[in-house]
């Protein structure tokens, strides 16, 4: 029977109605398609003809027809998705994922010193494909990373086979690691036939080219699929009797039985998987350790685990028969039949083994993070540990956020429509995680919550949970509620309903700070600058939460950059927890000071130089520069002078023993007007303010905080001067255009100059200002300056104390005449007049003897 080929147009169609009228899943039958793995393409319907692969002595072979439609996206991904997890499980190792991991770890640190020849012999041959020769050269590249490459040590070089071995470049060529990588990365493909045999009896013949000729030990690692069109058995086996040490590493789908004969003895610890770079580089190192690269490190051991090496192949299975025509002898004869339906498919064989890795001790065996922190190996001896937020105080994930400050803490949470129900979500779990880390027993802090829309409510009072646990339920059953965005009402509600527990004003010992932290993101649609100024005038302090949309109108509330959070996305916001911990606490106890003794006096232009608006900026700078700091007979006094053509003292050093009391008198201030004068100012808080009669104390560093518009500064230098000399700091800060010679002049230094462009951005400078107040209050003091002794009496230092010599006076500080008779004397003083007083001893006595003046000297 003559036999037809399939490729004809008439034909293509004739198959397709044959294969319609064929069993279901059964190709139709075609008879003259001999030539194996060919298609044949039919232009009319789109169609083409594939032959299945024909074994010998098969008469007929049938042919598929598939279409050439474009494959749906989910199909290429779906192929794509099983290719990889072929190539993932072409080599597992059972060992949990832990092991894994740690096999893994000791692999990225492996590193071979010893006097070796490495040659990479690299499949180049089609079989393997130009992506797969890339994972290739990545691989060997990898390797190198194990290998300490020298002239003198690791020596490295590279031979690509396809249908004949072509030398990239010999072992000398390159003399370190990064060299020879970016080498091997500009290594080019070049396909052909994989004569695996040939490249070995090249090795044979030529050696290592550029090596030590076997002076040193010699690793060949072959890097192919194992698929070699002809025999290798032989070459490899001479190769192994020179003493080449043969690494086989399989890439894409490799045989792994071809590989096993390549690989020198014992081929557990010679055979490599090139998809996993980490795995293979320890079991290079693992199988050179002894008695070829240097020992392992310290606690570091070769352990057996056993694996399973998988080869994809391609087997014949009948699936079915279907009904076929066959001739007769008979002459024109034909008979139906059912010929057997074969199909191809591909599956994986299975070769148990056993894999030796070298495993090291792991840093993060004993769970050193805690509070539910991540171990991070990093390297065999250190780690380092991924902690949840609200922890990280040390390395170990110890609680990073402590509120220790005591302070009456009201969170005020928007919750209108603005701010979106997510918004609201993301407020509440930023709200548990801030307090989670903060509320325990013990806790100095007493913590409430309200929200707002334009409605105000305290769902949890303050104080009114001890433990974390009650008030996480409480923050949990907070509602979404939706309303207008009225923020300067809700500051105003807080400022008279959110701290009723506690005193309008108290002394500092009873009268905890009041702290109110807005969150918000979302505009307010009625002012906020009025309710503001009445929260701070009821003494609370306002911290500011919000996205950077939010800037503007938080900075308003506040008062103050400073006391503002501003975040850049959702996920930001829940960073920010250390930052508003700080500044609760910088709210709690003044940074820098609280521990520092310190006498400070303002000295604030009132002139008509500075008018009476800029008059009110200084006046609430002052005010909430004062915040900043413990004022009480210990710790802070502090003195405010206004001035203009003269200068009035408002308050004197000793007049107020708690803030509460400053804050209300510096209320009152009024405006002068008129010429200014900053050197009759100066003056005046040399005689008049910073004297132990006004309640200077000896001992304690002294500031004064000169405010002013620039003008009148002429007659501030001699002044400014005379307090240096007598070891009082004086800091200018000025507003305007001014002279800077004159500044200077008054100001001793630039260190205690500031020269700020409007009164708008003085509330910027306040850190820096109360920052250099505080480095003087710790630094030395020289107890006779300025001169504590009264009436032209004489002050002689002493080792860390002082005693005043008086002339017709008597006293500590020479402040009595002297009295014949029955003259009564005051039941304070000391008989004697040289007596020496240490600074403690002066504070205590000072404040008896200012009692005995009040009791002689009442006020009516």
């Amino acid at each position: 029977m003559r036999r037809r080929g399939c490729h004809s147009r008439a034909r293509c169609k004739s198959e397709r109605e044959k294969a319609a009228r064929s069993p279901a899943g059964a190709p139709g039958p075609c008879r003259g398609c001999r030539e194996k793995g060919r298609s044949y393409f039919c232009p009319s319907d789109k169609m083409f003809l594939s032959s299945l692969p024909q074994t010998p002595g098969e008469k007929m072979i049938s042919c598929r027809f598939v279409t050439m439609n474009l494959l749906p996206f989910e199909s290429i991904c779906i192929f794509l998705l099983s290719q990889a997890l072929l190539v993932l499980g072409i080599q597992q190792i059972h060992v949990g994922q832990e092991m894994i991991g740690k096999i893994s770890a000791a692999g990225q640190l492996m590193q071979c010193s010893a006097s070796l020849d490495v040659l990479f012999l690299l499949d180049g041959s089609y079989s393997i494909g130009k992506g797969s020769f890339e994972r290739s050269k990545h691989f060997a590249g990898k390797l190198c990373d194990a290998l300490d490459i020298h002239p003198d040590r690791v020596r490295v070089g590279m031979i690509q086979f396809s249908s004949t071995p072509h030398l990239e470049f010999p072992l000398d060529s390159y003399l370190n690691k990064q060299e020879v990588k970016e080498r091997i990365k500009r290594t080019v493909f070049r396909g052909g036939s994989t004569e695996t045999g040939q490249a070995l009896k090249y090795i044979l013949h030529k050696g290592f080219p550029g090596g030590r000729n076997s002076s040193v030990p010699e690793v060949l690692i072959i890097i192919s699929d194992g698929k070699s069109q002809g025999s290798t058995a032989m070459p490899a086996m001479q190769v192994k009797e020179r003493h080449i040490t043969v690494f086989a590493v399989g890439i894409k789908f490799p045989r792994w039985e071809e590989l096993h004969v390549l690989a020198s003895e014992p081929p557990e610890r010679h055979l490599l998987f090139a998809g996993d770079a980490d795995d293979a580089a320890n079991g290079l190192y693992s199988a050179l350790s002894d008695p070829v690269c240097a020992a392992t490190a310290p606690g570091c051991k070769v352990e057996s685990h056993p694996c399973e090496r998988r080869t994809l192949e391609t087997v014949k299975e009948v699936a079915g028969n279907y009904v076929c025509w066959k001739g007769s002898k008979q002459p024109n004869a034909v008979q139906a039949s059912l010929c057997p339906f074969i199909r191809w498919k591909r599956v994986l064989i299975k070769h148990p083994s056993r894999c030796f890795r070298t495993v090291c001790p792991d840093p993060c065996d004993s769970q050193p993070c805690q509070n539910g922190g991540t171990c991070v190996p990093e390297g065999l001896d250190s780690y380092h540990c991924l902690c949840l937020l609200g922890y990280g105080g040390d390395v170990h994930c110890a609680a990073k956020l402590s509120l220790e400050c005591g302070v009456d803490l009201l969170f005020l949470m928007d919750s209108s429509a603005g701010v979106t129900l997510e918004g609201f979500l993301r407020f509440k779990a930023f709200l548990k995680r801030f307090l989670q880390a903060l509320v325990g027993q013990g806790s100095p802090v007493s913590v409430g919550v309200a929200q707002y829309d334009e409605h105000v409510q305290i769902p949890i009072e303050l104080g009114q949970h001890k433990d974390a646990f009650s008030l996480m339920r409480s923050i949990d059953a907070l509602n979404f509620s939706g309303g207008r965005t009225l923020t300067g009402r809700a500051l105003q509600y807080v400022a008279q309903h959110g701290f009723r527990s506690a005193p309008a004003f108290a002394d500092v010992q009873d009268d905890l700070p009041r702290v109110v932290v807005l969150l918000t993101d979302t505009k307010s649609q009625d002012s906020v600058a009025e309710a503001a100024k009445y929260a701070k005038d009821q003494n609370l302090f306002l911290i500011g939460v919000g996205s950077s949309s939010m800037r503007a109108e938080l900075t308003t509330v506040t008062g103050n950059p400073q006391q503002t959070i501003i975040y850049s996305d959702p996920q930001d916001l829940f960073n920010r927890m250390p930052e508003l911990q700080r500044k609760i606490c910088s709210m709690g106890n003044p940074e820098g000071c609280q521990a520092q003794s310190l006498d400070l006096a303002f000295a604030v232009d009132a002139s008509s130089g500075a008018g009476l608006e800029n008059f009110l900026h200084l006046r609430h700078f002052v005010r909430s520069s004062c915040l900043h700091f413990v004022i009480n007979r210990d710790v802070t006094q502090i003195a405010l002078v206004i001035y203009g053509s003269k200068a009035h003292t408002v308050f004197a050093l000793d007049a107020h023993t708690s803030n509460s009391a400053v804050l209300q008198a510096i209320d009152q201030v009024p405006f002068l007007g008129g010429s200014a004068s900053a050197g009759s100012a100066l003056q005046h808080v040399y005689s008049d303010v910073m004297t132990v009669q006004k309640g200077a104390r000896p001992g304690v560093n002294k500031v004064v905080v000169l405010l002013t518009s620039g003008g009148g500064m002429q007659d501030a230098a001699v002044p400014a001067q005379q307090l240096r000399h007598n070891g009082i700091l004086v800091f200018v800060v000025v507003i305007g255009d001014t002279d800077r010679d004159t500044l200077l002049r008054a100001a001793g230094s630039p260190t205690y100059l500031v020269h700020i462009s409007s009164y708008e951005d003085l509330q910027y400078y306040q850190g820096l200002i109360i920052e250099r107040i505080c480095e003087e209050a710790r630094s030395p003091v020289n107890l006779c300056k300025p001169n504590p002794c009264m009436n032209q009496g004489v002050c002689i230092l002493g080792p860390g104390s002082y005693r005043c010599e008086c002339h017709g006076w008597e006293g500590p500080h020479c402040e009595s005449r002297v009295v014949r008779g029955d003259s009564p004397r005051s039941p304070a003083l000391p008989p004697r007049s040289h007596v020496q007083w240490s600074p403690r001893d002066m504070q205590h006595f000072s404040r008896a003897l200012q009692h005995s003046k009040r009791q002689m000297h009442p006020r009516h």
